[in-house]
């Protein structure tokens, strides 16, 4: 083994199985997956998925002439085609995972969506629901007695209009309140709910200016489950120790009922 290919690290081989370095470093790893088998093997493996999940979404993955409302900042009406479409992959997603018994969970481990430093949101989601869902007398600010003023006061201090508490009677969570905490430096807002049984789960929603597109995630740690996106300058994360497919449909619900 030469002293070049000692400096091989796993962040190499990542961003050479998605096809980010230039033909000197490519050639650099190339010479080092020939004599590592092992190595070769988990980057054919990332290339594959990264095939699967482009082959996916490639359906929506068109431009059209609202996109330059992502350069100016000009907010857009509302496209309900392109979010029910967003909506259907997510679907299509899951039911794979259902049909194959494991290539969903699979699909959701794989480095391509694992976090960066760069994504906060589904860490404090999960903080906020670890501190705050175990509470008892005092797990929200604003109790849902006081639904009105609780998404009049978290509205403004977020800078949303007409911000919505959503409603998840239907898949049997009732809003137990919410509170304002800080998400990534910025005022946040943290909606709680709970069913029948005491079981509660958190909304959290942050702004994110930076970043403007939407994508729609899952991550786990221990029995906790968060399943997050972000919606022009806003992100969300639904986050409880609730079975996927649950998450799925709070989730899917919250996002037909936020503003976008």
């Amino acid at each position: 083994m030469n002293e070049i290919n000692q400096t091989v690290t796993e962040a190499d081989l990542h961003a050479y199985a998605d096809g980010q370095l230039p033909d000197q470093a490519r050639a650099r790893i190339e010479a080092w997956l020939s004599d590592n088998p092992d190595d070769a093997a988990r980057v054919a493996e990332w290339t594959a998925r990264n095939a699967d999940i482009r082959s996916l979404f490639a359906a929506y993955e068109k431009s059209t002439d609202a996109d330059i409302g992502l350069v100016t900042g000009r907010r857009q009406p509302a496209n309900w085609p392109k979010r029910l479409a967003t909506m259907a992959a997510i679907i299509a997603i899951f039911g794979l995972g259902a049909l194959s018994g494991h290539y969903g969970p699979t699909l959701f481990e794989k480095p391509d969506l694992q976090l960066t430093e760069l994504e906060t949101l589904p860490n404090e989601a999960r903080n906020a629901f670890l501190v705050y869902a175990g509470e008892v007398r005092h797990p929200v600010e604003v109790f849902a007695n006081e639904e009105a003023h609780l998404a009049t006061w978290l509205g403004k201090r977020l800078a949303v209009q007409d911000l919505k508490v959503p409603n998840l009677q239907e898949l049997g969570f009732k809003l137990v309140g919410g509170r304002l905490l800080p998400v990534d430096g910025s005022p946040g807002a943290m909606f709680m709910y709970e069913d029948q049984a005491g079981e509660r789960l958190t909304v959290l929603v942050g702004r994110n200016a930076d970043n403007r597109s939407t994508s729609f995630r899952f991550a786990s740690s221990g029995n906790i489950e968060t399943f997050y996106w972000i919606d022009g300058e806003l992100g969300y994360a639904v986050t409880g120790e609730v079975s996927r497919d649950v998450l799925r449909k709070v989730a899917e619900e919250c996002y037909r009922q936020f503003p976008s």
